[in-house]
């Protein structure tokens, strides 16, 4: 694998998880001595256009953020049932980390280059202001990675 893919180590994002977002906020808030963060729901397919393993997915998720450092969010995410990467790990491995995520410039040349070291894009989608995408790094990292790229 190419040394420093991404061209970045800095971490920006750890996302969990969670089957009750309200409990898993409320935790997390009680354990960091911080107010509940607002609890959102991700976009839509017309505004998303996700993809998850190649195909158009409607699926959606709860969201809630916790800044816990200069330059890192932990992400709570509720997945719903549709088709998705939050969905399939919950189901598959239950509560806990999905992803780590890094902010990059260049997308389409980083996947290209994940995907090169043996690295599967498994979702990808817009939000405002950006865009994500999840590859499966589990075989040699043994988590997903997210990128984010924002405009």
């Amino acid at each position: 694998m190419e040394s420093n893919i991404l061209k970045t180590r800095a971490v920006t994002q750890i996302g969990v998880l969670v089957n009750d977002i309200e409990a898993a906020a409320r935790a997390w808030a009680d354990f960091l001595g911080v107010e509940i963060p607002p609890i959102t729901t991700t976009d839509g397919y017309e505004k998303s256009q996700a993809r998850f393993r190649g195909k158009a997915t409607t699926a959606r998720a709860r969201l809630a953020f916790f800044d816990v450092g200069p330059w890192l969010q932990l992400e709570l995410i509720q997945p719903d049932r549709e088709q998705s990467t939050w969905r399939e790990a919950l189901d598959q491995k239950g509560e806990g980390v999905h992803h780590i995520a890094f902010e990059v410039k260049g997308m389409k040349e980083k996947l290209s280059a994940l995907e090169g070291a043996g690295m599967q894009l498994l979702q990808s989608g817009e939000y405002a202001g950006g865009r994500y995408a999840y590859v499966d790094g589990s075989r040699d990292l043994k988590v997903i990675i997210e990128l984010l790229e924002n405009d």
